[in-house]
């Protein structure tokens, strides 16, 4: 038994690849402070950046770090979603689970 996600069953030890976006933009030069991550930057239509991540952690632990990092550097966190290695999709990591919380969405 592999211990990656196959899109059935996650467990917290699982590696897994995902795509986060944060608000902002940030420099190539991050990524080994945020688990070898792939990183590229955009411009919305109003000028603004977006900054996707994308990788592969070890396990929640890794993922919550990346996480933390960016929280510090005072990025705000668009999205986080797994990618599916079995057909290359992408999906909401709330989905990931069957049993994962309903998502809500917040208007501010």
């Amino acid at each position: 038994m592999s211990d990656d996600y196959t899109g059935k069953q996650f467990k917290l030890w699982m590696s897994a690849t995902y795509c986060i976006e944060v608000e902002g933009h940030l420099d190539d030069s991050w990524s080994d402070r945020l688990a070898g991550m792939q990183i590229s930057s955009r411009k919305r239509a109003d000028q603004s950046s977006i900054t996707t991540l994308t990788g592969r952690v070890r396990d929640q632990a890794e993922l919550a770090g990346v996480l933390n990092s960016l929280y510090e550097l005072h990025l705000p966190i668009l999205s986080v979603k797994i990618i599916n290695e079995s057909n290359g999709n992408l999906q909401d990591s709330d989905k990931a689970s069957p049993s994962g919380p309903e998502r809500e969405d917040r208007t501010e």
